[in-house]
């Protein structure tokens, strides 16, 4: 008998996905950006604050990145 999993679905999550673990890691490095972010969903996947996509947004831009923004309502 296989275990039990339980599994929470959430809508409207908005996360940033890197390239690579050392991106995601210089982006935890940074202050203003590490305080947007809630969480990690793996080493490359960072879970944005809700709320807070803009901030990211503008802080990534300020970094020097080109964020692709997907799904995003609105647009």
């Amino acid at each position: 008998m296989q275990p039990r999993l339980v599994a929470k679905l959430h809508r409207r999550v908005c996360f940033v996905q890197t390239d690579d673990a050392v991106l995601a890691e210089e982006l935890l490095a940074r202050k203003k950006l590490a305080a947007e972010i809630v969480g990690r969903l793996s080493d490359r996947v960072l879970l944005v604050r809700p709320g807070r996509v803009d901030a990211v947004i503008d802080e990534l831009l300020k970094m020097g990145h080109a964020p692709q923004v997907v799904g995003r309502a609105g647009s």
